[in-house]
């Protein structure tokens, strides 16, 4: 009894500090993203703590439910979105440190959880009553639809690699990426395959995120800001949290599959460090390779392409990306069948 009530302990204060975590470390990139961004740019650009301020500016004001809105629905999408970009966060390794609830789910959970903040946006753009944010809600759809097989296929790819290492492992644990790195499992022909599949996930991370080139849902010169349109105050302020945390996780998914890689292994010969010191030391690597994933994934794609129309998302990513990770997944399986022989 005393053990149960210890886990559920931990779990509530885990989840409180990854919930801050991800809001705070979320709107520090946010504001890092927009100051690099403009610098790319030659311009000054807003400062970091810019997000900050625009989220506490929105929760002093007062959410204003349209006229023909469904209101009940209206404001319930937020709160959903949030929360379940938030509960993703707690099936990801930070560094070292272990997930949260790392023992109940595995990848292809986190998968199906990611479709939930994205139909919390459709449902509150349709409940809006705005042609705008129905329009947006349509097209939100379509970019879900659109990147989901690209992203399957590369989960399935690599998982089906390290089921041949190792049969009785749970091949789609992030504590089984982390064990068996993609780098060093791979052949020749498995390196190219992966390195076209980390390509697959950075470009799914910026739909994912919603970010220019995949922006459609919320095209501002066409559309009015679509999805958001008719939102305001607190609960844009929540929609706002929502986006800034999905950045945290869609980073921290690349990192967990791809570069699952600590300091402390590689510099226990050199250094003698406590425990506190050798966690305190991978979270910050891992907050290090966060920034470097989004800053290719989000800040230099969207300052180096222009907005896609929706027929060239479509094109995109169930056309060139399906393609390119059924290469990979070829690559990655031609890679199995040699070492096999």
């Amino acid at each position: 009894m005393a053990s149960d009530v210890l886990t559920l302990v931990n779990i509530v204060v885990g989840t409180f500090l990854v919930t801050l975590f991800g809001i705070t470390f979320g709107l520090l990139t946010k504001g890092v993203d927009r100051k690099l961004a403009a610098h790319m740019q030659w311009r000054i650009g807003p400062p970091v703590i810019q997000p900050f301020r625009d989220v506490f500016k929105l929760l002093c004001k007062e959410s204003i439910v349209p006229r023909n809105a469904v209101s009940w629905l209206y404001n319930m999408a937020p709160i959903v979105c949030l929360a379940s970009t938030v509960t993703i966060l707690l099936y990801i390794p930070f560094g070292s440190i272990a997930p949260i609830l790392g023992h109940y789910g595995d990848v292809i959970l986190i998968l199906y959880l990611l479709t939930i903040p994205s139909l919390a946006m459709v449902t509150g753009g349709f409940a809006s009553g705005s042609p705008f944010a129905t329009v947006g809600a349509q097209r939100e759809m379509v970019l879900m639809m659109s990147y989901e097989f690209p992203l399957a296929t590369t989960v399935i790819a690599l998982g089906w690699k390290i089921s041949t290492l190792n049969p009785s492992m749970p091949v789609f644990s992030l504590e089984t990426f982390a064990q068996y790195p993609v780098w060093n499992i791979m052949g020749p022909l498995g390196i190219v395959g992966a390195a076209i599949l980390l390509l697959i996930m950075m470009l799914v991370t910026t739909g994912e995120i919603t970010k220019v080139p995949f922006d459609i849902a919320e095209a501002e010169t066409e559309i009015a800001e679509g999805l958001f349109v008719e939102y305001s105050g607190r609960n844009l302020a929540l929609f706002y949290l929502a986006d800034a945390v999905k950045t945290v996780v869609m980073a921290s998914l690349i990192v967990a599959i791809f570069f699952p890689y600590n300091l402390s292994p590689l510099l226990k010969d050199y250094l003698t460090l406590p425990s506190f010191g050798c966690y305190t030391m991978d979270f910050l690597f891992y907050l290090l390779k966060l920034e470097i994933v989004i800053f290719f994934a989000m800040t230099f794609i969207r300052v180096s392409v222009a907005r896609f129309k929706v027929d060239q998302v479509v094109k995109m990513y169930w056309g060139y990306l399906t393609l390119a990770a059924i290469i990979a997944l070829v690559l990655i399986g031609l890679d199995i069948y040699i070492g096999g022989v």
